[in-house]
């Protein structure tokens, strides 16, 4: 006889897609709480960098390049044209002031110069003898005065014994006026020969300024040919390294022609080119420095070019007190120009951090958790070494600097200070 079981519990028949449903909510919220959570990410100390937030002295400056050159480049021209016969000295070497560089040739140049020294001798002989002439016709001149002196001399002795005879009847008063009138043209003629005398003697000093300057001249022009000779020597304008020569032997140059340059080797610059971000900071006068085995060499701009090209501009410096050791030219060095006073600033040191996040944001270290949240901020100048932070931090803030290939996805950074041992 069959017994009648009581009837199964509804769930009992549906339990298996309870449990299901269970198990799909319980899913369902481990994921949202899992999404709720901020995306967080456990680095090592040792895959990032960290410094503090510092409220410290700023000091913008630009770090460059620069390459040693001579403190000047002569160039030198040749004086006078001609064939290149002889070079006497080397490029490279160290020549001094007035030393021969080259020697040129040139045959017209001679000839001309003979028939200038022709010309002077002719003159010298033509003026000689406008001197005698002078000479000559001053002499005529005082010899008809002392003839004519002598004359009157002559005539007052024989007027006077003709007055007498007048007096006494034995000449006639006709021929004591006639013999008057002769006294007295012969005193008026003395009177025009000393006038000529004196007007030949001032003339005669004219006529010798005018031959002196005349044979100034011709020896002015004269020593001028014979110095063109001398020109046929190239020499050393100044003491330095003889640098490039652009002439050949046998080359014919003419007068102005580049023969070459010299290095100014006593004292040395500093060239270097800065991009044109900085064209309307940089000046001549700012501070510079060349930081090299702990030694700090200062600097100072001395010239600007206003010039860019290629989006860079040329900027010259020297050394105001003493040279680098083992200074070389074409010797490189890394320089700092200052682009102002040292200003209180809150900076933190450069890191990857700006080029990931564009200097926007960055991770601060919480100091109770020890968590790196991300923090935004915002930059302000910067130089090489530096960043001044305008605002998002506070001074003794923790932050991580590099490292941000890695973590710059995540919400939550946790930095182990020692990798857990496998």
């Amino acid at each position: 006889m069959d017994i009648k079981l009581p009837p199964k519990p509804w769930y009992v028949k549906y339990r298996a897609l309870m449990a299901l449903a269970i198990l799909m909510v319980g899913l369902v919220a481990y994921t949202m709480m899992l999404l709720m959570q901020p995306n967080q990410m456990n680095v090592s100390a040792s895959q990032v960098k960290m410094a503090l937030a510092r409220d410290t002295f700023f000091n913008e400056f630009v770090d460059v390049e620069g390459i040693v050159h001579p403190f000047a480049v002569i160039r030198f021209h040749a004086l006078e044209g001609g064939i290149v016969e002889r070079i006497m000295v080397d490029e490279g070497s160290y020549v001094h002031r007035g030393d021969t560089i080259l020697q040129l040739s040139n045959p017209e140049l001679l000839n001309s110069i003979r028939d200038s020294r022709a010309e002077w001798e002719k003159n010298v002989r033509n003026l000689r003898e406008q001197d005698i002439q002078m000479q000559q016709q001053t002499l005529l001149l005082k010899e008809k005065t002392l003839t004519q002196r002598h004359e009157i001399r002559n005539l007052e002795r024989s007027l006077q014994q003709s007055r007498e005879e007048y007096r006494m009847g034995i000449k006639s008063k006709a021929q004591m006026e006639i013999e008057e009138a002769n006294y007295a043209y012969q005193v008026e003629k003395l009177s025009l020969q000393m006038q000529s005398l004196a007007h030949d003697s001032a003339s005669a000093v004219l006529r010798r300024e005018m031959i002196q300057a005349e044979r100034s001249g011709a020896d002015r022009r004269l020593r001028q040919a014979e110095e063109r000779i001398g020109n046929l020597y190239v020499l050393s304008p100044t003491e330095g390294q003889l640098g490039r020569l652009d002439i050949t032997l046998g080359q014919k140059v003419q007068s102005g022609t580049t023969i070459g340059e010299i290095k100014i080797m006593n004292r040395y610059k500093i060239h270097t080119q800065l991009s044109e971000y900085y064209v309307e900071r940089v000046s001549a006068g700012l501070p510079a420095a060349i930081v090299q085995k702990k030694d700090t060499v200062p600097l100072r701009v001395s010239r600007v070019m206003p010039e860019v090209k290629d989006r860079m501009f040329d900027t010259d410096l020297i050394f105001p007190d003493r040279l680098p050791e083992n200074i070389r030219l074409g010797k490189s060095y890394r320089v700092k120009i200052e682009l102002g006073q040292p200003e209180q600033a809150l900076i933190i040191p450069r890191g990857d951090f700006y080029q990931h996040t564009g200097g926007r944001w960055i991770f601060r270290i919480d100091p109770h958790t020890g968590t790196a949240l991300r923090t935004e901020i915002e930059i302000g100048r910067q130089n090489p070494e530096q960043f001044e932070v305008l605002k998002g931090l506070n001074p003794g803030d923790r932050v991580i600097l590099s490292g941000y290939e890695r973590i710059s996805a995540a919400e939550e950074v946790v930095v182990k200070e020692t990798e857990e041992k496998k």
